[in-house]
């Protein structure tokens, strides 16, 4: 997984195991243990397992994450469309994230930080408007346990986890 910053700007890099498709994209895991590097800093160890989808269609990608996070169930990084190329997933991310706490709350995070690199690095208007639209949707279905943000992020989750158990 390769995500950059408006520009080229490096972001988050690590390894996924792809674990299949259904009718809402590409599901991929990753270890609690595995490495996670932001930019050029040093890489940070991922502190418990979590699935990933990347979608057929929308501006997104989101992480559900193992019941060993406490904070967060569901993290949605607001992107331009991620591409799979090859064994490479790439997208950029657009700041926006939508967040959905263990105690249910759904949250839309980093809007500061969006506002600030909108001007910053001259985000093009199809760009804004395509990133706000996503987190504004993305807000409704993660609050309305909306598939694939219900029972199929968990399901995915349910079986990588029972995967690891047969290693």
């Amino acid at each position: 997984m390769r995500f950059t910053k408006w520009g080229g700007k490096k972001h988050w890099t690590y390894e996924l195991e792809p674990l299949g498709r259904d009718r809402f994209g590409s599901w991929y895991g990753g270890r609690a243990g595995i490495s996670l590097q932001r930019g050029d800093d040093e890489p940070v160890t991922q502190g418990h397992d979590f699935v990933q989808l990347i979608p057929d269609r929308g501006w997104y990608v989101a992480a559900y994450n193992d019941v060993a996070d406490a904070r967060l169930e569901i993290y949605v990084d607001v992107t331009t469309p991620p591409v799979i190329t090859g064994d490479v997933i790439e997208a950029v991310d657009l700041d926006l994230d939508v967040l959905r706490a263990r105690d249910g709350r759904v949250l839309l995070d980093d809007e500061d930080e969006f506002e600030e690199h909108r001007v910053l690095y001259g985000y093009p208007l199809e760009i804004i408007e395509g990133a706000k639209a996503s987190a504004d949707r993305l807000m409704v279905a993660v609050r309305a346990r909306d598939e694939p943000f219900g029972a199929v992020g968990e399901g995915w989750l349910i079986r990588y986890a029972a995967s690891a158990d047969g290693r």
